[in-house]
């Protein structure tokens, strides 16, 4: 079997700690925090995730950039160089450019790289449901698949991912076009929070709204239990930004009903944090669409 590497990119929101512990290749992606441009790897090496977020809770303004197709070029000729194959799992296409730009590079390295094979999956996830997607896969090579068959066993699974968020501060979600400015005021003032997730072709949906802590918990574990496939053989994620304590208590409950293998908490990085704020909560988890 020949030697390959997995490639994504910081939007997976995987603590660090797995990145190295399987070796996954990330590519760096920008964010612009009141006009100063930062590169944001899940090491922090940059901009500190909590640092991000208190300047956010401070009145900061954050964009972000994608990939571009120079970046993508410069990564993966220095992997390729090294005479390993690629499987790169990217950002959802329903939600950036990034996955696309990553196309624009491929017939100029196989030409450059020809015994080399370059491939390039889009996710239809974004932020721990990539980050997931990309666990689950790691896992997968580690118990002996090759790239071909890991590649057909990503393109047949993304579309399992389950994935269930909401937020706090409705105005981010504004900024971006997901909801209107009389959502984002009303909802706000009465601590009303959408519930989101995202669709078969990989883009962000409002599916309903809630209001309280205690029912987002809810909501969330009754969704994992209704449409989580073997549960008790996963592991299933939980994101947050700036919410820890939130997030150990979703923690909790599921593993007191004792209903899945293993759970892992993750910060929300500034590339998705852009656009859910603080107190995002979130939670993904292998399973079938009930609704």
């Amino acid at each position: 079997m020949g030697e390959y590497v997995i490639v994504s990119d910081a939007t997976l929101d995987l603590p660090i700690d797995v990145i190295r512990q399987y070796d996954l290749r990330i590519i760096s992606m920008g964010v612009d925090i009141d006009h100063i441009a930062y590169s944001y790897h899940p090491d922090e090496r940059e901009i500190a995730i909590d640092d991000f977020y208190n300047r956010l809770k401070a009145g900061s303004v954050s964009h972000t950039t994608q990939i571009t197709p120079a970046a993508f070029m410069e990564f993966f000729t220095e992997i390729l160089s090294q005479g390993k194959d690629i499987l790169y799992i990217a950002f959802s296409s329903g939600l950036s450019g990034t996955y696309a730009a990553s196309l624009l590079v491929m017939d100029t390295l196989a030409r450059e790289f020809p015994d080399r094979k370059i491939y390039c999956v889009d996710s239809l996830c974004a932020s721990i449901g990539e980050g997931l997607l990309v666990y689950n896969a790691a896992l997968k090579k580690e118990q002996g698949m090759d790239i071909d068959e890991l590649k057909g066993w990503v393109e047949n699974n993304r579309t399992y991912l389950r994935h269930w968020f909401t937020v706090k501060d409705l105005f981010y979600l504004k900024r971006g076009g997901r909801v209107s400015s009389i959502e984002a005021v009303v909802g706000t003032a009465l601590k009303i929070r959408p519930v989101l997730s995202v669709d078969e072709n990989g883009k962000l949906v409002v599916l309903s709204k809630i209001r309280g802590s205690k029912a987002e918990l809810d909501l969330m574990i009754t969704k994992l239990l209704k449409e989580g496939v073997d549960l008790a053989s996963q592991t299933i994620m939980i994101g947050h930004g700036d919410n820890l304590e939130q997030a150990k208590e979703l923690e909790r409950q599921i593993r007191d009903k004792g209903i899945v293998k293993d759970v892992i908490i993750s910060k929300v990085g500034p590339i998705i944090g852009t656009h859910t704020g603080p107190g995002m909560l979130a939670m993904v988890y292998m399973g079938v669409k009930t609704e």
